[in-house]
């Protein structure tokens, strides 16, 4: 997986920019900064939404033009039939306002309700909706599916994702670039990157795997696997 940095949307993005694709936390204000740097190829990769008013933030940031990938957007557990609709009432509103204009949707769901979330995404037919892992993350295998991004600590735990095969963007909160560099670097001989899951997900879509038993994968195409079957770690 690849670290990028995770940092403020009110913070200067010039020493930043040079770093490559950058996450940001949108605190409901923009540095004057951002305009310039995306038209001269500044990439957003993901905006993490404070959540308290999902629809308006969106659409806020969609106004800027900063051109993420994702929109990553906190969602606690439904405990009431209102409460399910109103998440879902929300995530139509956001998939109506950002059809066409390329950002996906990624949950970033409460610690212990995956299971909640995701079985109120399977009854609303909600499939273009991802997640975003986090380290409260207590099922990481129910999302694997459709785990689009993450956001992770300096010490943070990655094994579980390594295991099942997650090799995209990882953001890492940020406010100076040589302690993000220093940190990254650590997260990233801690955990190497892997090309094929170490553990293939017993779910998709919110509906169980059946395996196939003709296909099989070799032993050296496995991440993390030495002679001995011992896991040492992936490598791509």
């Amino acid at each position: 997986m690849r670290f990028v940095p995770l940092i403020s949307s009110s913070l200067d993005p010039a020493r930043w920019v040079p770093m490559g694709p950058l996450a940001l936390d949108w605190d409901g204000a923009l540095h004057a900064g951002w305009g310039p740097a995306v038209r001269r190829g500044a990439a957003v990769h993901v905006v993490h939404l404070p959540g308290r008013s999902p629809v308006e933030e969106a659409l806020e940031v969609l106004r800027h033009g900063l051109g993420p990938d994702f929109l990553a957007i906190p969602v606690s557990r439904p405990e009431t039939r209102e409460a399910g609709f109103r998440i879902l009432g929300h995530l139509e509103s956001l998939l109506e306002a950002t059809s066409g204009r390329g950002p996906k949707l990624a949950l970033k769901i409460e610690a212990g309700a995956e299971a909640a979330l995701v079985d109120l995404l399977r009854q609303a037919r909600a499939e273009a909706v991802g997640f975003c892992w986090h380290p409260g993350t207590a099922d990481a295998e129910l999302l694997a599916d459709r785990l689009w991004c993450g956001v992770c600590g300096p010490g943070s735990d990655l094994r579980p994702l390594q295991r099942l095969g997650y090799r995209w963007d990882m953001a890492l909160p940020a406010t100076d670039p040589e302690v993000f560099q220093a940190q990254a670097a650590v997260l990233e001989a801690v955990h190497p990157p892997v090309l094929f899951p170490a553990e293939m997900p017993a779910t998709a879509l919110g509906r169980p795997v059946v395996p196939d038993d003709s296909v099989v994968f070799g032993r050296h195409l496995m991440p993390g696997l030495d002679g001995d079957g011992d896991d040492v770690g992936g490598h791509s």
